[in-house]
């Protein structure tokens, strides 16, 4: 497969560990507004029924369901799974160490 424009763009920009971040963060919100989206289709619900289960309004719904939303509570999305009969499953996964800069000094209790 041919490397398009924007693949190389992206490519360079991931080099950037502040762009992979936000890169990567944007990524993890698409994933639960479609994995919300998914479960409402397949439930066969508009976003107005689901609103009215759960006892909020469609914006709302559109809302936690849009890929730019980041402001999921999980007490909404504990409400929404119910009204779905969905399971919601919430993980905290230790972050990689970061990497030191060369002109970083470590720091030592000792020295404190």
């Amino acid at each position: 497969m041919t490397k398009t424009n924007f693949d190389s763009y992206l490519e360079d920009h991931l080099r950037d560990p502040e762009f992979a971040r936000r890169f990567e963060r944007a990524g993890k919100a698409w994933d639960v507004a479609l994995q919300l989206a998914e479960l409402r289709e397949k439930a066969g619900l508009s976003q107005k029924e689901l609103a009215h289960r759960v006892g909020t309004t469609q914006q709302q719904i559109s809302r936690i369901e849009s890929p730019d939303y980041e402001g999921h509570s999980l007490r909404m999305l504990r409400r929404v799974a119910d009204a779905l009969e969905a399971e919601l499953v919430v993980r905290l996964n230790a972050a990689p160490p970061k990497p030191r800069s060369s002109n970083e000094k470590p720091t030592s209790l000792a020295s404190k």
